[in-house]
């Protein structure tokens, strides 16, 4: 994964996906949303193992910035103000490749907990 890197970022118009092009020609459109509820900041993580906290009220999340961080990733900021997570590319390459399935898992999670996808 390490020889995977992007060629285009782009985000739409609405500014509610970015669209990650990689160097093997893989294009990968992610919500903002999930980009958001999954970010790899420690606030969303945590700071250690079972500390991962479940993030609702994002469906209508923007983003409002993209940085670049060094060679290897990008820092993406969002309407809320949230803008800790450093994407790398593996992370944005996996969010392309399972994001269906881990924003599957943060649905069940929501439902467990009584919370949801809409703002308060």
């Amino acid at each position: 994964m390490s020889d995977m890197w992007p060629t285009e970022l782009r985000v739409n118009r609405e500014k509610t996906t970015l669209t990650v092009t990689f160097n093997d020609g893989r294009t990968f459109a992610l919500p903002a949303e999930m980009l958001r509820v999954l970010s790899p900041s420690a606030e969303v993580q945590g700071h250690g193992p079972g500390q991962k906290v479940t993030v609702p009220g994002k469906r209508n999340i923007t983003i409002v910035a993209v940085q670049p961080v060094g060679n290897y990733a990008v820092r993406i900021v969002f309407d809320d103000r949230h803008d800790s997570g450093i994407f790398t590319w593996s992370y944005l390459r996996e969010l392309g490749e399972k994001g269906d399935t881990l924003f599957s898992e943060y649905e069940r999670e929501l439902a467990e907990k009584r919370l949801s996808r809409d703002p308060r």
